[in-house]
């Protein structure tokens, strides 16, 4: 007879498998409705900067480190090389146009200007001595046309005289046609004689005007020579104060080589390098201001230099008015530079953000700021304390301002 199998009561080993699976699909499927999309990054909030996004106003300037220096500097180069024999000032003092403040020798040189010196008083002696012949052939030829204007007169006088004897029949004829040859030869001799001491005259004229500025050329070489003796000692060109020289005693300077300069204490500029983002927009003429002890001093940009250097460039600025008192060529200040005028801007403030984002998004808070978003936005200028946002944030959000390297890729936040 066949008996009745009673069900068994309870969970079944299969029975638990259902359960766990069904658990497990569940919570796919809660993850897959309820969660967002895209991927997160969790961080302790306590370890981030939170800015809150304001609405001011928007000071457009920055702030550089400027160095004094002073507003003009002469240099020094050796106008002619030698060796270093005496050094009479020291790098610091004062110095007065014309001190001496190096001795060069330079034998060579000294030798050169001595036979240059010989060769020049051979030369003028030379051409003093043909300007002293020239003189004495005028006198020679003004001596020999006296000659023949006197001979000239006594064959005219000769002349005449056989002239009215010939007429009165008182002698031959061959006398008198000889008078009045001799008288018309010494005649036409003294025209040609004439015209060729003018010649001579001309010719001694523009010879003699040739060697005056031969002379002339000579002792200007001349002074130039000695002017070289001269260059071996290296003087200050102006009043003003030795700040650097490069030369010790016994050291060789070569011709051209710069040694040193004088700095014109009369006023001074200040130097300042600025990041190349400002190029297009730091020009000549912009104001900014000094703080020493509390006191503003007003400046203005005097020169901007083009080139940029290591992703900088630099610029001079001028005192507009007064001047800091015991102000030090080398000292070094905060300046605040206005690059335009001030306006009302949604501010928020800077933060290592920028690196990584170039400011073209940011990670914003929600309302209970328990978790952060990527949110895209556009800034405008930038000052040392705030940008300018011109879209994509309201004043009041808050705003992740500190550095985004540790959230790599990820487009959320949640904060602990």
């Amino acid at each position: 007879m066949d008996k009745v199998i009673e069900k068994q009561k309870g969970l079944r080993p299969k029975h638990i498998i259902w359960i766990v699976g069904g658990l497990a699909f569940a919570f796919l499927l809660y993850k897959v409705v309820f969660t967002e999309s895209g991927s997160t990054f969790r961080a302790e909030k306590d370890k981030l900067t939170i800015s809150t996004v304001e609405d001011g106003l928007f000071n457009d300037y920055i702030t550089v480190i400027g160095q004094v220096e002073p507003i003009s500097t002469i240099f020094l180069d050796a106008e002619e090389g030698g060796k270093v024999e005496e050094k009479l000032i020291e790098e610091g003092e004062m110095v007065k146009k014309g001190d001496i403040i190096l001795k060069l020798r330079n034998n060579d040189l000294n030798l050169s200007i001595m036979n240059s010196e010989s060769s020049m008083a051979y030369q003028t002696n030379e051409l003093r001595n043909t300007q002293i012949q020239m003189e004495q052939q005028k006198i020679q030829n003004k001596q020999q046309l006296l000659s023949i204007d006197y001979e000239l007169v006594r064959l005219s006088r000769n002349y005449e005289q056989q002239k009215a004897l010939y007429n009165d029949g008182l002698i031959a004829k061959e006398d008198f046609l000889k008078a009045e040859e001799d008288y018309l030869k010494s005649k036409k001799n003294r025209d040609l004689i004439y015209m060729k001491l003018v010649q001579d005259s001309i010719f001694r004229e523009n010879q003699k005007l040739q060697m005056d500025q031969s002379l002339g050329n000579m002792h200007l070489n001349l002074k130039v020579v000695q002017q070289r003796r001269e260059d071996l000692n290296v003087k200050a060109p102006v009043d003003g104060q030795l700040g650097l020289l490069n030369a010790e005693i016994g050291e060789s300077i070569n011709k051209g080589q710069r040694i040193g300069q004088i700095n014109i204490l009369g006023n001074f500029k200040v130097n300042a390098k600025i990041d190349e983002h400002y190029i297009d927009r730091v020009v000549r003429g912009l104001t900014a201001t000094l703080d020493r002890n509390g006191t503003n001093f007003n400046l203005a940009v005097k020169k901007v230099y083009p080139e940029v250097r290591d992703g900088q460039f630099e610029i001079d600025l001028i005192f507009d008015g007064t001047t800091p008192d015991n102000i030090r060529t080398g000292q070094t200040y905060h300046i605040k530079l206005e690059l335009g005028e001030s306006g009302k801007a949604v501010l928020l403030a800077r933060g290592g953000f920028f690196q990584s984002t170039g400011g073209q998004w940011v990670f914003v808070l929600n309302q209970d700021g328990t978790e952060a978003t990527k949110r895209n936005i556009k800034i405008g200028k930038q000052n040392p304390q705030y940008y300018e946002v011109l879209e994509g944030l309201n004043a009041g959000e808050k705003v992740i301002t500190s550095g985004y390297e540790m959230f790599g890729t990820n487009d959320r936040i949640v904060l602990k």
